[in-house]
């Protein structure tokens, strides 16, 4: 991981090394293979953060960090808990604050014990128990490392035995501190539908920047959990250091990052409590959701190649597998179709060369037809005017052809014009004496309710008996909650954010249980809901409905931070004005798919998307599971490039795009390559040729300290749009 510089991160080990360890101190170590959080148990029992960044090398050296270092002043008002109560000594912002069943507002919590266990190889898990020395009320604050992987997951459980409910008022999974930089840079994200993962990098300024939702569900439409913060400078692809973020929570949450008066950066996250004060009862354990974090000293592409082994081992459904190609109907008919012209379109998969067909919305609702997005969600009988011989015939005629059958549900949401709106009600949330406000058309049911649970999960499961060879699901999510109120819930209204999700996930487990395998694509009008949670349930996720290549571009660069290519989505489609080369170029960034009229292809462009479904077919274990190199950003230059390499180093797959259309733009000069042996020598050829044109880069024999140093010219420019490399060790 490289080392640190001296001024960066919490200590100064030319100042206190000749410094004798603080005697009666616990110090408690959270280690990955190049990062250490160390904890620190004074003679008062309060556990507090004195270090977190790169690992010393002599364990014992930690107990030498004074106090000085750690925390504030007794005047100062600062006060490093590692996980801040409210109404006791702390006056910042708290990671916890409760109402006990006194009224009593204050908490403080104290180190009872640690229970440290290894989990699974190279991981561990250690367990910090928190008591109130007044009240009986505690917290077990978890930590488990991924050693190789240098990430941490955080998150509590909170639990109490006091005489009648508390009142949870704020409950985060994890306290952060950063110190010793003088300045932090924090990148956030932003957007709204088809303008996803939109970048702001400033400099945070003392007080309080908060990062949140309140959606309730689709909540990252506006602002997605991840997050990173540079230390001194913003840093730079191969350069600085950098921490990144993100909670593993599919609803509302908030990130507090707070600069103190002594400049410790704390960064507190967890659900959002707005409108979410949490009633606990006697003895019942409430869990936070996961917070994950990875810290870096050699800039976004280490922390994000870490980050990516860490997600498709642990994180993402079969993240270590494949993915299907596929063909989907929407941009071909929209609402408009039949059996007949689906059956076509089934033919065209196979002739396209794709593993897949995708039925996508309209194919159900008869009393209330769904033929355009006003009605029939909640009724999902197929749509016998449509498909009078039902989904059978179809998965029989993709069978008969031998691509896969997929199908596009919403099965969380309901249309007022329906029989399900109809027959239950108080299924939906909605206010009951209110005028209903609607998003897309349509509501949201009620997933606190297991009765609406069991609904749910009856939508998928009916769909698998009735169609044991279905491929596929693509599961949408298309409407934010307006209205909140639940009927189930009752007087615990401000339950509901947090027990929509819980019961959300409840159904996926059933679902998974059942059906462990089959592939799911997550949706939620774009990505608006992917996290690390709900991925365990999903193989990949549609970033967003802007597939104009251009666009996506950006769009897939910024997601590549946080997410691996075989969890990305990317489909070729009327989008944009570009050639169906420079479409499929960008698609193949990602787990690849087509949302075109394959009739309406000239024989050229049928030619060479059949061979760049070969050429991606051949390559996906080297894009879905190679080591992501950016290698020039599409935010500063006139080309955008990236290589992935695969893990054994034998082979690499280069893209490379020209974002800037004026006149003169290009690759004016080599782009240097990352992530080869040096040693070792490489063919470069280029691929997915336009039919009838030469290549514009010459098959050529390179040392990788050649194109490392030096670097290759893909000669990207007006002529050229897109440019792919195959890079073969020989």
């Amino acid at each position: 991981m490289g080392k640190f510089k001296p001024y960066i991160l919490v200590i100064f080990l030319s100042l206190i090394i000749n410094l004798t360890p603080m005697m009666a101190q616990e110090i408690i170590l959270i280690k990955t293979k190049n990062t250490t959080l160390a904890l620190q148990v004074n003679t008062s029992n309060e556990l507090s953060t004195i270090y977190f960044g790169a690992s010393l090398d002599n364990d014992n050296e930690y107990g030498f960090i004074p106090p000085e270092y750690s925390q504030g002043t007794d005047y100062s008002g600062v006060y490093n808990a590692t996980y801040t109560s409210s109404g006791s000594k702390n006056l910042l912002e708290p990671a916890i604050a409760v109402t006990h069943a006194d009224g009593n507002t204050s908490l403080d919590l104290h180190y009872v014990s640690k229970t440290i266990t290894s989990i699974g190889e190279g991981i561990t898990q250690t367990d910090i128990l928190l008591r109130d020395p007044v009240y009986p009320f505690e917290v077990h604050l978890f930590y488990v490392t991924y050693f190789e992987n240098d990430i941490i997951e955080q998150w509590t459980t909170i639990k109490h035995s006091e005489k009648g409910e508390v009142i949870l008022n704020k409950f985060s999974s994890a306290n952060l501190y950063l110190k010793g930089s003088k300045e932090y840079w924090l990148n956030q994200y932003h957007g709204d539908w088809a303008q996803e993962m939109q970048s702001e990098e400033t400099r945070l300024t003392h007080g309080i920047k908060v990062l949140d939702s309140k959606l309730g569900t689709r909540a990252n439409l506006f602002q997605p959990p991840v997050f990173m913060v540079s230390l001194e400078t913003p840093a730079t692809e191969n350069e600085g250091f950098v921490l990144f973020a993100g909670l593993e929570w599919s609803g509302n949450f908030r990130t507090d990052l707070e600069l103190d008066p002594l400049n410790n950066l704390r960064i507190i996250s967890g659900i959002n409590n707005d409108a979410s004060n949490y009633r606990l009862a006697k003895n019942v354990i409430f869990k936070t959701p996961k917070f994950w974090f990875t810290l870096s000293s050699q800039g976004k592409g280490f922390a994000s190649r870490n980050l990516h082994n860490w997600a498709t081992k642990y994180k993402i459904l079969d993240g270590e597998g494949s993915r299907y190609t596929l063909l989907n109907n929407w941009e071909s008919t929209y609402f408009d179709f039949d059996e007949a012209k689906l059956k076509d379109l089934i033919v065209d998969s196979r002739r396209l060369g794709v593993d897949l067909f995708l039925l996508d919305d309209g194919w159900f609702g008869n009393d209330y037809p769904r033929n355009n997005d006003d009605a029939a969600l909640g009724d999902w009988d197929v749509n016998k005017k449509k498909l009078p011989n039902g989904i059978a015939t179809l998965v029989e005629t993709a069978t008969n052809n031998n691509v896969g059958f997929g199908i596009w549900i919403e099965p969380e949401m309901v249309s007022p014009e329906s029989n399900l709106y109809q027959k239950h009600p108080d299924w939906v949330i909605k206010q009951p004496d209110r005028e209903e406000h609607y998003f897309r058309n349509q509501l949201v049911l009620d997933l606190s309710n297991p009765k609406v649970q069991d609904f749910v999960y009856g939508v998928v499961d009916d769909l698998f008996i009735e169609n044991p060879d279905l491929a596929y699901i693509k599961w949408d999510c298309n409407a934010v909650i307006y209205n909140s109120y639940s009927k189930h819930l009752g007087a615990n209204q401000s339950h509901l954010y947090i027990d929509y999700v819980n019961g959300l996930y409840k159904v996926l487990e059933r679902v998974r249980a059942k059906y462990p395998k089959t592939p799911m694509m997550l949706c939620a009008g774009g990505g608006g809901r992917v996290d690390y949670a709900v991925l365990k349930y999903f193989t990949e996720f549609w970033p967003s409905d802007n597939t104009d290549p251009i666009e996506r571009i950006f769009m897939q660069w910024e997601y590549s931070y946080f997410y691996p290519a075989i969890a990305t989505v990317n489909h070729v489609t009327n989008w944009g004005k570009q050639p169906i080369k420079f479409k499929t170029d960008v698609a193949m960034m990602g787990k690849l798919g087509f949302d075109i009229v394959v009739e309406d292809l000239n024989e050229e462009d049928l030619e060479f998307c059949q061979n760049a479904i070969k050429n991606y077919s051949a390559l996906s274990n080297s894009i879905l599971h190679g080591a992501l190199y950016r290698l020039q950003s599409p935010l500063k230059n006139d080309v955008a490039s990236l290589i992935f390499v695969n893990k054994n180093g034998n082979e690499a797959v280069m893209f490379n795009y020209l974002v800037n259309n004026r006149y003169g733009s290009g690759s004016r000069n080599p782009i240097i390559i990352k992530g080869l042996d040096k040693d070792a020598h490489y063919l470069v050829e280029e691929i997915n040729v336009y039919p009838n044109k030469e290549p514009v880069v010459i098959s050529k024999a390179y040392s990788g300290d050649f194109l490392m140093k030096i670097g290759i010219n893909p000669h990207v420019n007006l002529n050229n749009t897109s440019v792919v490399l195959k890079l073969t060790r020989i």
